[in-house]
């Protein structure tokens, strides 16, 4: 019988308190646990990117990550950004069709524009080769960081957002 742990986890910058057995990854608890759906389970062993997220401002695949390593670490999901530039990016350049993994590519891209807010092509498509989309293609996807990095390098902050809980 597999016992339980109790864990205290900081997602969307909210302090949460759960118990999740030793196996439970972190994609698990975020959507069956807390109710986190915007991380979705695509090939469940870290190929196609549908499940990432950021701990401590680094895109993790959450289907790799077991829970209780989650603990002590800032947990970003796609509800954590609320309508942060890159999502509003995606939308104005039609960066998604079917949607799903959408949120992988939004947070690998939040989490490129605070590490180089000046990246170019060669950076940013070695930034999404972590992701799998297969009904878009990537030019869109490229369009769409492309305008919130020059958003950045005109000084208007490519990362505001609203500093609101899950």
């Amino acid at each position: 019988m597999t016992s339980s742990k109790r864990l205290m986890l900081i997602v969307n910058g909210e302090e949460m308190e759960l118990t999740a057995r030793p196996a439970d990854t972190l994609l698990y608890v975020l959507r069956v646990r807390l109710g986190l759906t915007g991380s979705k389970p695509g090939c469940l062993n870290g190929d196609c990117g549908a499940c990432t997220i950021l701990a401590d401002d680094i895109p993790i695949k959450s289907c790799l990550m077991l829970a209780v390593e989650g603990e002590g670490k800032r947990i970003q999901t796609i509800e954590g950004l609320k309508n942060a530039p890159i999502q509003k990016a995606f939308v104005e350049h039609f960066a998604f069709q079917c949607g799903y993994c959408t949120s992988g590519f939004i947070m690998n891209a939040h989490a490129l524009a605070r590490t180089d807010l000046h990246a170019d092509e060669e950076t940013i498509t070695e930034w999404l080769q972590s992701n799998i989309c297969r009904c878009t293609g990537y030019k869109e996807i490229q369009q769409a960081i492309h305008s919130v990095l020059r958003q950045g390098a005109k000084g208007t902050d490519p990362l505001a957002q609203p500093k609101e809980g899950r």
